[in-house]
C-alpha cells in the first residue's frame, strides 16, 4: 500500500488510474480510486459471457496501456511497473485504459546502473525469462509483460491455460512461430473476432507482439517505439478485413435468352401445383 501511495501519489498521466485518497490508521488500510465502470481488461477477454470486445477498441486498449507504460519508463526517475497484466488495466465507460494496482512497481536503475536486483515476484506467464532465472529487473522485463498482454488481445487466450492441451497452456511458446507468418496467423487469432479486422494490422501487430517477447531483452523495442508502431495501426483501412465469404444469388430475371427463366417459372408452377395437390390430399382426409 505504501509503495502504490508513493508512487500514484507523484505520477500523474491519462493512462494511470488517479488515487484519490488513502487511509493508514491504526490496523485500517485503504486506498480509493477513480471509479472505472468497466472494470478490468481480464473481465472482458476471459469472462465466460461477456461481448467480445471488437478489433478497434483491443486496439485502442493496447495504445493506452502502451503508453502508460512510456510514461513510467521516461519518467525523470523511471519507474519498472513490474506486474503488467490484463487484470491490472481497467477501462473507463469508452474503453480508455489505465494502469493500476503499483504494489509491486520499483525504481527504475540510476546512472550507469544496468538494472535492480530484487527478489522475484509478479504473476506466471507474464513474468519475463530472464527476470525469473536472475532476479534482474530492468524497464524490458515490463516490454515482455506487454507483449504477453498484445498476445492475450490478438488470440483471446490467457497467458497460461491449464486446461488446454499442453503445448497450447503456455501462450508465448504456442503462438511463437504463426507470428510472423502472415499466411499461420489466422491459426491464432481470436475466433471471436469471426475474422473482422484488417488483415495487415493483423499482423503488425502480430511482429510487434513477436519482438517484444523475443527472450533476448536488448531485442525488445522500448515502449515508446511500441507506441508509435502501434498507433498508425487504428487508421489501417478496413477494405481488408478478413471474414466468411457469403454468396448471395441474383434475382430471378424475365427472360435470360436461353429459356431457362422459363424453365423455372415451370419449375415454379409445377411445385405450386404439387403443393396444391398436397393441400388437398390432407383436406380430403
Amino acid at each position: 500500500m505504501q509503495t502504490e501511495v508513493i508512487f500514484l501519489g507523484q505520477l500523474r498521466h491519462p493512462h494511470l488510474v488517479k488515487l484519490i485518497g488513502y487511509c493508514y490508521e491504526d490496523e485500517h488500510r485503504l486506498l480509493v480510486y477513480e471509479f472505472m465502470t468497466r472494470g478490468s481488461l481480464e473481465k472482458h477477454l476471459f469472462k465466460k459471457y461477456a461481448a467480445s470486445l471488437p478489433w478497434s477498441t483491443r486496439l485502442k486498449i493496447a495504445i493506452g496501456a502502451a503508453k502508460g507504460l512510456a510514461f513510467l519508463h521516461e519518467a525523470e526517475k523511471p519507474v519498472i511497473y513490474r506486474d503488467f497484466k490484463t487484470s491490472n488495466i481497467l477501462l473507463d465507460s469508452d474503453f480508455k485504459a489505465k494502469l493500476s494496482d503499483f504494489g509491486l512497481a520499483k525504481d527504475g536503475p540510476e546512472d550507469d546502473e544496468t538494472h535492480v536486483s530484487t527478489r522475484v515476484m509478479g504473476t506466471q506467464g507474464y513474468a519475463a525469462p530472464e527476470y525469473i532465472m536472475t532476479g534482474h529487473l530492468t524497464a524490458k522485463s515490463d516490454v515482455y509483460g506487454f507483449g504477453v498482454v498484445l498476445l492475450e488481445l490478438l488470440t483471446g487466450r490467457k497467458s497460461v491455460d491449464k486446461s488446454r492441451p499442453a503445448r497450447e497452456q503456455n501462450l508465448v511458446e504456442w503462438a511463437r512461430p504463426y507470428l510472423t507468418d502472415g499466411r499461420r496467423l489466422g491459426r491464432v487469432m481470436d475466433r471471436n473476432l469471426a475474422g473482422q479486422y484488417p488483415a495487415k494490422a493483423a499482423q503488425k501487430a502480430a511482429a510487434l507482439a513477436h519482438r517484444c517477447v523475443s527472450l533476448n531483452p536488448k531485442s525488445r523495442p522500448h515502449m515508446s517505439a511500441v507506441v508509435e508502431a502501434l498507433e498508425p495501426l487504428l487508421a489501417l483501412d478496413d477494405d481488408c478485413l478478413i471474414g466468411t465469404f457469403v454468396y448471395v444469388a441474383p434475382p430471378d430475371v424475365a427472360d435470360d435468352g436461353d429459356g431457362s427463366s422459363k424453365r423455372r417459372a415451370g419449375r415454379r408452377r409445377s411445385e405450386g401445383a404439387a403443393a396444391a395437390a398436397t393441400a388437398d390430399g390432407v383436406q380430403r382426409e
